[in-house]
């Protein structure tokens, strides 16, 4: 094994970024891979370029080169990475090392996630295959976040090879991070997977990573793998830009090495110019490392809330029938409406009133400033839907923190309608998650921790609601979502809108099953129009053939929606009887329709 023989002769010297250079001549494709095919001759400078800095190694141009990131893309997946290590072969000749580079697939797996265990591993073995037959001496994982997909990645690499895996985490340098050990610990997850050398790289500057490096160093026997950015980057004419100088990113680097990283190198930003200044250092003299006691890193325990902090609908559940009413949010910004329905709803005894998130895509105010100015100003229990289609991963998580600490403590995670249907059809949809990917979130929040696996402080509180469709174009489908939405964390159940006792008890079957508590969906139609819509436009919901005609047969809409209300009336007092909540979705949001059915469950 040629890279771990050259471990034992001391200090190996990586390289920097491959796209900070391709960038730099010319080349502005993106993802940089695509250069192993559009201009080979370049890879291969920037390869010779690093030689003859003083990398000991170098990494081939292929991070993103996987078929997730590049599926889009006309381009041979096996064909851009075979490229991509024959060009760092042909630079490095017989005695310098060549590193398969390979990162994570650029998508969130499951249960976060669409993307499977099994899909990730054939992805990272396309991608291992072709660097083998390009020449690699080993492979190098690099800027993971979940340990789960690095997992997956080193197992495929080792159903193919016995050469050398470096497996290398991205951090986020803060205190509470450090002072709960979160590095040590993860060194030491990654080393049980069987890896050769474990690390840190991107994110964070040299001095930055100084503490990841000691956390890591007292964790494990293992060498470390330190590849800082040169500092913190900047936009400049829409594209991102480094400007630390080499002098002192080698200084700072040093001392790295000092404190027990035995590869380094530089991550996004570095250039040849840094990599020969930092070989000067530690070519110049021995660098005199550090001894650190080998110490376990102990993470502090989560302060769990009090019992007070839980939310009402928490108390309750269980223990009474509860009434939730979705209410309509305004437009712009008179919320007079309904703040007054609000009062008037808590008044008729309703327990929660359920605030929605841009439903049917279109622009409404911000569900977690009403659910607040609800919560603050009327005194009643809210449930704030939480769509995924606006928000990425981190503003999903930085969103729910804000919900938190303002008192909004239960959620109803829905994956969203798509941007396009409502009232701005070219915005973009993000979807990074689905509502089992949010319901995940969500529990790691109550356990503590973000997805990154950082802690939030305390144990958060959030009552975890999902949806479920109790008539779907693919039952085998929406019944396989349901059971990953409570195996993901859900506490209770919300079900579309229902016009039959045969759906509720379908519904309450489903609830026994799950063995959580299921809101049937109540919605009380108010015209022949109303009903022949929601019957045939909307997808998931069936009225039946008698309610419709009972409803077309009124005089007027008056009269139409007298008949909806009073067979509302009906379902809801046997919903009752069978259920442990209502969902009630009252047409407009009107309060009035809403306390009119609700007086059959007296």
């Amino acid at each position: 094994m040629r890279l771990l023989d050259a471990l034992k002769d001391g200090i190996l010297i990586g390289d920097g970024a491959n796209g900070t250079c391709l960038a730099a001549m010319g080349f502005t494709k993106q993802p940089y891979d695509l250069a192993n095919i559009h201009a080979p001759e370049l890879v291969e400078q920037i390869h010779r370029n690093y030689f003859d800095a003083g990398s000991n190694f170098v990494e081939t141009n292929t991070f993103s080169a996987n078929i997730f990131k590049l599926g889009s893309y006309d381009v041979d997946i096996a064909q851009l990475n075979r490229e991509g290590a024959r060009l760092a072969r042909k630079a490095a000749g017989d005695e310098r090392l060549v590193l398969g580079a390979i990162g994570p697939i650029g998508k969130p797996m499951a249960p976060i996630g669409h993307v499977t265990e099994a899909e990730v591993k054939e992805a990272v073995r396309q991608q291992a295959e072709a660097l083998l037959e390009g020449g690699v001496d080993g492979f190098i994982l690099e800027t993971f976040i979940d340990i789960n997909e690095l997992k997956a990645a080193v197992g495929a690499i080792k159903e193919l090879s016995n050469l050398p895996i470096i497996a290398s985490k991205a951090f986020i340098e803060d205190g509470e991070m450090l002072a709960e050990g979160l590095p040590g610990r993860s060194a030491k997850l990654i080393a049980d997977l069987g890896v050769d050398v474990v690390g840190a790289n991107c994110i964070v500057g040299p001095q930055r990573m100084l503490d990841l490096v000691r956390n890591m160093t007292e964790a494990t026997d293992l060498p470390i793998l330190a590849f800082p950015t040169p500092g913190l980057p900047q936009l400049v004419k829409g594209a991102i830009s480094y400007d630390t100088a080499p002098d002192y990113f080698a200084k700072a680097t040093l001392r790295l090495v000092e404190e027990g990283a035995r590869v380094i190198g530089g991550c996004c930003g570095t250039t040849p110019e840094h990599i020969r200044e930092l070989s000067k250092l530690i070519n110049a003299a021995p660098v005199k490392v550090k001894k650190r006691p080998s110490l376990p890193a102990v993470a502090k325990e989560k302060e769990p809330l009090k019992e007070s902090q839980w939310s009402e609908l928490s108390h309750k559940l269980g223990k009474k029938f509860i009434t939730a009413v979705e209410m309509d949010l305004p437009r712009g910004l008179n919320i007079q409406k309904l703040l007054a329905g609000a009062r008037a709803l808590k008044i008729a005894g309703v327990d929660v009133v359920d605030i929605s998130d841009g439903a049917r895509a279109r622009l409404r105010m911000n569900p977690v400033a009403a659910c607040t100015l609800l919560q603050k100003d009327v005194g009643i229990d809210t449930t704030m839907h939480f769509s995924c289609r606006d928000r990425n991963l981190l503003a999903v998580q930085a969103d729910l923190l804000g919900c938190h600490a303002l008192g909004i403590r239960n959620i109803l995670a829905v994956t969203g309608d798509p941007a396009n249907i409502g009232d701005y059809p070219s915005a973009t949809s993000v979807f990074d998650v689905d509502a089992i990917g949010l319901i995940r979130i969500l529990s790691r929040f109550n356990e503590g921790i973000d997805l990154a696996g950082y802690s939030v402080g305390v144990k958060c509180a959030f009552t975890i609601c999902c949806a479920y469709n109790a008539l779907p174009l693919d039952e085998d489908l929406e019944n396989d979502r349901l059971k990953r939405k409570v195996d993901a964390g859900a506490h209770v159940i919300y079900t579309q809108p229902v016009f039959d006792q045969e759906t509720v008890d379908k519904c309450v079957r489903v609830a026994e099953v799950t063995k959580r508590p299921v809101f049937v969906g109540l919605l009380p139609l108010r015209s022949q129009r109303h009903a022949e819509f929601m019957h045939n436009e909307v997808p998931g919901i069936s009225v039946p053939e008698w309610l419709r005609k009972s409803i077309a047969d009124a005089a007027d809409d008056t009269e139409a929606l007298k008949v909806g209300v009073e067979e509302a009336q009906k379902l809801a007092a046997y919903i009752k009887s069978v259920a442990q909540g209502l969902y009630l979705m009252p047409p407009a949001g009107s309060h009035h329709i809403a306390e009119c059915v609700l007086e059959a469950t007296r």
